[in-house]
This record gives C-alpha cells, structure tokens and sequence, in this order.
C-alpha cells in the first residue's frame, strides 16, 4: 500500500484608494537574511523565467523585492507544500509577474493502457487535481485533493461523467448530466492561517479508456513589506497570478470518456505600511477559477479564490481577476501565534514523515505487501482538550473515500495521542486526512473568547494536505470565525 499524509471565472476593475491613517508603520517581520532580491541575479541570469525552490518554511526574508518587466517569478513546492510567504524589511516592487498558478488536468485517452495521474499539479500551498478513471481498477474518477476538492465522475450506461469543479470562495460547479459535485465553500477572508485553492476531480470512464484529470488548485501567496508594495511603472502593469487550472479535455469523440473538473483559483495576500501603483501604472492579480470541458462528458468549472490587501496607506489601481478582496486599513502579523495542532504520526506502525508531500505520486508511506486491513492511524495533538475525538478520512486515487471516528486524545493538553482504525484500497495509493472540533474549556485556560460581540464556544482544527493545520472557531450562533480575529 502507498499512502500519502495530509489531513467561476469573474472579473472586477477596481480603483482601491484608502487614505492614509496617521504615521503608522508595518513590520514585516523580515530578518533581511536573504538580502535584496531583484532579477536577473545569480540564480535566474537572463530573462525571462525564474523559478526558486521553495525553503522547507517556506519563507524568505528579504531587505528589497523588485521584479522588473518582462520576467515572470515562479516557485518549485517544497515537500510539506507550504504557502509562498515574501517578507520585505524595505520596498517591493513588482513590474514583471509573480505566478504560483494550478496546472492544468490532463487529458482523456482512448483504448489506451492507464499511464499514471494525469491529475494536475496545485500551485505552492494549493492541491492537486484528480487523475482519471482507467475503467480497470474503478470507473470513477478520483476526488481533487483540498478542502473543496471536487467530486470525481462515474459512468451512467455508456456514457463517461466528469468531475465536479473545485470549490474555494464559492462552491465548484456540479458537472453536467449526473457527474462529480462540486467541491464546497472553505477559508476565511482574513487568510490567516493561509491556504491555497483545491483541485478538481476527475472524469469517468468506460473499460480501457482514460477519464480527463481535474485541473490543479491556484497556490497561496503572502507579500508583506515593512515599507511600500508598488505595481507597474508608467504605461505598465505589475502581476500576480494564483488561477486554478482547467480541467483536463474529453477530447475523444466516445461518449464513454468524462473531462476533468477545474481548479480552484488560490489564495493571495499583501500587507505592508503602504500599497499604491507608480504613476499611471496598474496592477493585476488574478484568483479564477479553472475552466471545464463541456457538452457530453463536460466537467464542472472551479470557483473562484480569496484575495487580500492589508495596508495603512492604499492608493493602488488593480484588476482583480476572479475575486472582490478584503481591503483592510489594519496589517495582521503573517503568521499566527501559538494555536492548536494535530498531525497524523504513523500509519500501520510505520513513521510518517514531519513535513509529508501529500501527493499520490510521491508516497510519504509504503505499508509492507503482508499488511492486513483494517490499518491502525496514530495522531497526536498539542492545545486540543483531552478526550476529543478525531475524524480520519481516507481519499483513493479513485472511487469513493470514507471515514472513521478515533478514540478520544489522551495525555496532556500539551501533548496528546489517540488511534483510529481504517479501511485502506489494496491496490492503489491514498491520501489521509485528520479533523477535529472541540468546546473550549474556560477551567483549563481556553476561555472564555469573544469575537465581533459574540461568544466563541466551539474551534475546529484540521490537519490537510501538505500537513498545515487550520483553525476555525465557532460561537454561540454557530458563525464560523478565523482564528487570526481572536489575537
């Protein structure tokens, strides 16, 4: 058994133009360690790509930032599949492009043998589509990875059903004619903690034919400068791009074969003492969602992703491209402080990785051939009350997933453990993923809180793909409230 840990298009111009508020200054919180990063240097020598290899954090810690026209900035994952997180200490300037996009699904094949995933790769911090039915192992196309990973299309009779779109800020769409869901709604507009866009689910397929693969989530990306964020220069334009990818063709005239269901667009977010455009420059930042194939086998499209702009001082014109932002006049840290973890520590006895890749191509767990279901899944906590239990949901590269309810945590509120016991497919890979709610406990110094006026009664922690943790609370009415409004 492999096994991998992890727990539509619209369109506005916008002139944003909030006024200065005072002498107020952002920090960043850049250690400069990274220095000035301009193009062309070392690393990328001519134009007009650049792609940098994620940190294992994921964050780089610059003193400038200047991506200048005609280049185009993009990002290689890292193994945990971390957001792209910028700091600046001074100025970032960003003429060129800046693009942590979804690839797009593969492809249907006919009469072909199955080849592997031709789910497309999620930018960095986004998640992957899923990979089309062969018609051998299951007629069902596999699920896309993320919280609003689309639903994977069957066949009715003869006829191939694609997958449903990706859901982020809306929910995807269903595709047509019977096929997968759409994935639902997830995030928060605060984006803290951030999180990318999710992957579409892939076609259905009759024997011996290969269903389109659901196009890849966008990625997440923070820019945080302690000085001023500046797009384009006269008569030109900055970009950043974090579209989801279309959903893989059914291009054969068959009926049996189902498209790939899109992507959803990602997620980005700036914060900085100041945010404006050079004179008569612009910028663009673009969060839609993948397209979809259509008419028979058609797929669902991926909705749209989340965007952020935190500043003091915000004078920037922008084409927002898939989303309304949040425009806030008050800067949040980039990260969050201390919160609630879990994480899943070993499946079947055997150790996962600290920071697993999550992906069905790479399996961060091999289980031996003598493994038996059903398969032990050990967890661990930390500021998470004793005794919760924790929903473990299994997702195969394709057909149906299911889930099981663990034992309650037990230990300290510090450091917890509990078990749950699974059903894994014996002949294809699979991704885990771990989730919990629990009351808030004022006795042992999680409460009381209040958000917006209202008591928060409940939180909601979940362990996804690439192993980040989110946290969501909950109050007394049952609105659902991102942590970062509590600090």
């Amino acid at each position: 058994m492999k096994i991998a840990i992890g727990i539509v298009v619209g369109a506005s111009m916008l002139a944003i133009t909030v006024g200065p508020v005072g002498a107020q200054t952002y920090d960043s919180g850049s250690t400069g360690v990274d220095g000035a990063f301009t193009l062309p240097n070392a690393t990328c020598p001519t134009s007009p790509n650049c792609t940098l290899t994620l940190p294992a954090s994921g964050e780089y810690n610059f003193t400038t930032v200047n991506i200048p026209q005609g280049w185009t900035l993009r990002f290689n994952k890292n193994t945990s599949n971390t957001p792209v997180v910028i700091r600046a200490s001074g100025n970032v300037t960003i003429i060129g492009t800046i693009d942590v996009s979804g690839a797009n699904g593969g492809s249907s094949a006919q009469n072909a043998t199955f080849l592997g995933p031709n789910g497309a790769a999620g930018g960095p911090g986004g998640f992957s589509g899923g990979t089309g039915a062969s018609g051998i192992v299951s007629t069902m196309g596999g699920a896309g990875g993320g919280p609003g990973g689309g639903a994977g299309g069957d066949v009715n009779g003869s006829a191939g059903l694609g997958g449903g779109g990706a859901g982020f800020f809306l929910s995807g769409a269903n595709a047509p004619s019977g096929g997968g869901v759409g994935g639902g709604v997830y995030g928060t507009a605060q984006l803290l903690p951030i999180v990318g866009g999710s992957g579409g689910g892939a076609g259905g397929t009759t024997f011996g034919n290969t269903g389109g693969g659901g196009g890849g989530g966008g990625g997440a990306l923070v820019i945080a400068s302690s000085g001023t964020i500046t797009f384009g220069q006269p008569s030109g334009s900055g970009t950043i791009l974090a579209k989801g990818g279309n959903g893989g063709a059914n291009n054969i005239a068959p009926p049996g074969i189902g498209g790939g269901g899109g992507g959803s667009g990602g997620a980005v977010r700036l914060a900085a003492t100041t945010i404006t455009s050079a004179v008569n420059g612009s910028g663009v930042i673009n969060v839609s969602g993948g397209t979809a194939p259509t008419g028979t086998g058609g797929a669902g499209a991926g909705a749209r992703g989340r965007i952020r702009i935190e500043s003091y001082t915000n004078t920037a014109q922008v084409s927002l491209v898939g989303a309304t932002p949040s425009v806030v006049l008050q800067p949040r840290p980039v990260v969050l402080p201390n919160t609630p973890t879990l994480r899943i520590t070993a499946v079947g006895g055997v150790s996962t990785p600290t920071t697993p890749a999550a992906s069905f191509g790479i399996p961060d767990v091999v289980l031996p051939a003598t493994t038996t279901n059903p398969v032990q899944i050990s967890l661990a906590a930390a500021q998470v009350p004793l005794g919760t239990t924790v929903i473990v949901s299994v997702k195969a590269l394709t057909g149906a997933g299911s889930s099981t309810l663990s034992g309650g945590l037990a230990g300290t509120v510090a450091s917890s453990t509990a078990t749950a016991s699974v059903t894994l497919p014996t002949n294809q890979p699979s991704i885990i993923t771990a989730s919990a709610t629990f009351d808030l406990v004022a006795s042992s110094g999680q409460g009381p809180f209040y958000a917006e006026g209202e008591r928060v009664e409940r939180v909601r922690i979940a362990a996804s793909l690439g192993g980040a943790t989110r946290v969501t609370y909950i109050t007394a009415s049952g609105r659902e409230i991102a942590a970062a409004l509590l600090q």
